[in-house]
């Protein structure tokens, strides 16, 4: 990534939910000014709770070299839950950088003795131009204030959104209508014969669960990889409340030991999905997310044998006996997540739309 911004010749796009001060940041924004100082159009965009430990002043450098930064929904209380989680890196419309890793301290490393565990994936072509189509929305729509007019100008960031979304890149968000990454997931599970999900946050909703058991009773295979330690305990132990229904329908789950798992990746067949969304409500419901759908063997290959990898450091989840009170537990994870999480979002998105 620091390589393609220096070797940017026209612009620069980067938008990350968390961007924290040290390393790697630091080499970033160094990068990003360096671009703005060669004429490059320099464009930044982070999310206002996820990179709220930023200085005032962390991008004095990037402006005075005549790059923009800007702050996606700086922090409200009338209006803090809805985030940007999207995470990607555009570079003179050709080449995008898309996963599920932000810039920061904790993703140093090889994911296995050090730093948390995470894919990313280099594209080359249109997708390209429709993530930078994309990001410009969220990037005019940053402050997310919407006074007199606000039904009308959220009605327009909805439109654009959609107008933008192609066969390869889905992007998601509040207010959009039927989730489109959700949608085509559940299109390719419909007849899929061997799937492969690693996620950081997996707390699946009813048809979500109900299309993975049907895979395996249609005589296919389905795998889930899943964080064995988390940043985020109550997202983990609301997941582990679906585990036992899904262990007895055949799937496979497995929870990666040596870090914490931060990925985002679906192979369905031949078909990859990777992007920022976990599949969880927020992902699905609240959070402004972006996903790339691609259909291609040889990528499917390719990212199969990266989780085969990964597995070999993941513990098998045989079968749960979970005592009264961890039952307690997991279904109140679950309810604040399922319930209380998404009822709060409507709340706030309601006085917007």
């Amino acid at each position: 990534m620091l390589a393609a911004i220096e070797a940017a010749e026209q612009s620069v796009r980067l938008e990350m939910y968390i961007f924290t001060a040290g390393e790697p940041g630091d080499l970033f924004r160094s990068a990003l000014a360096a671009a703005a100082g060669r004429r490059v159009r320099v464009e930044v965009l982070v999310d206002g709770f996820g990179s709220l430990s930023l200085p005032q002043d962390y991008w004095r450098a990037v402006r005075v070299a005549g790059g923009e930064v800007r702050v996606f929904n700086p922090l409200s209380l009338d209006r803090f839950v809805i985030r940007d989680h999207r995470k990607m890196l555009l570079i003179d419309e050709r080449v995008a950088f898309v996963g599920g890793f932000n810039i920061a301290p904790e993703y140093v490393g090889d994911g296995v003795t050090r730093g948390w565990y995470d894919f990313g994936l280099e594209l080359h072509g249109p997708a390209a131009a429709a993530l930078g189509a994309s990001f410009a929305v969220l990037f005019e729509h940053h402050a997310f204030v919407h006074p007199r007019l606000g039904r009308w100008r959220h009605t327009a960031l909805r439109r654009a959104l959609r107008s933008h979304q192609r066969e390869q890149v889905l992007a998601i968000g509040p207010g959009l209508g039927r989730n489109v990454f959700h949608r085509r997931l559940l299109q390719d599970l419909d007849r899929a014969r061997n799937v492969e999900i690693v996620a950081a946050y997996f707390v699946p909703g009813l048809r979500l669960r109900r299309a993975l058991r049907q895979v395996v009773r249609r005589g296919g295979t389905v795998q889930l990889l899943l964080a064995g330690r988390s940043d985020v305990p109550l997202v983990q132990r609301a997941g582990r409340a679906f585990f036992g229904g899904l262990l007895r329908a055949g799937v496979g789950i497995d929870e990666y030991q040596p870090q914490i798992l931060h990925a985002k990746l679906a192979i369905v067949d031949d078909v990859v999905f990777v992007g920022s969304a976990n599949l969880d409500v927020r992902s699905l419901e609240i959070n402004y997310e972006v996903m790339v759908r691609l259909e291609d063997r040889r990528l499917a290959d390719e990212g199969r044998a990266l989780v085969a990898t990964a597995r070999q450091h993941a513990v098998a989840v045989r079968q749960l006996r979970s005592g009264f009170v961890q039952r307690v537990r997991e279904l109140w994870a679950r309810f604040l997540l399922t319930g209380v999480d998404p009822w709060l979002a409507r709340r706030q998105l309601r006085r917007l739309v």
